[in-house]
């Protein structure tokens, strides 16, 4: 039987590499996410996600809640004004957001991600 709660620990598998959606435009950042559960149905994706300094143009299809845990990030939707995000803020990004997420320091997130919401 599956648990029904589970408290994430330490990063103990990550995938490095660009997500889907993600450009690199500015500097040259590098990513690792680690999902760390994942819904019996598939749908909702939650884990942790580090990036380095840099600037990515990202493009979402699927809605994300954000924690963050470290560092700043600049995030800017395509036409639209910049939002400031530092440790401990938390913040939901659409499913249709388009724009730019400029790394300031290094980040630390926890994420989760509704799949085909």
């Amino acid at each position: 039987m599956r648990s029904s709660i589970l408290k994430f620990g330490e990063i103990d598998k990550s995938e490095s590499g660009d997500l889907p959606g993600w450009v690199v435009v500015e500097g040259e950042p590098t990513m690792k996410t680690s999902v760390q559960h994942t819904s019996i149905d598939g749908k909702i994706l939650s884990g942790t996600w580090q990036a380095t300094p840099g600037t990515y143009h990202a493009t979402y299809s699927d809605y994300e809640f954000v924690h963050l845990i470290a560092g700043r990030i600049l995030i800017t939707p395509d036409g639209g004004e910049p939002v400031e995000v530092g440790p401990g803020d938390a913040f939901v990004v659409e499913k249709d957001f388009k724009g730019t997420w400029k790394i300031i320091e290094p980040v630390t997130k926890h994420f989760v991600v509704a799949v085909g919401s």
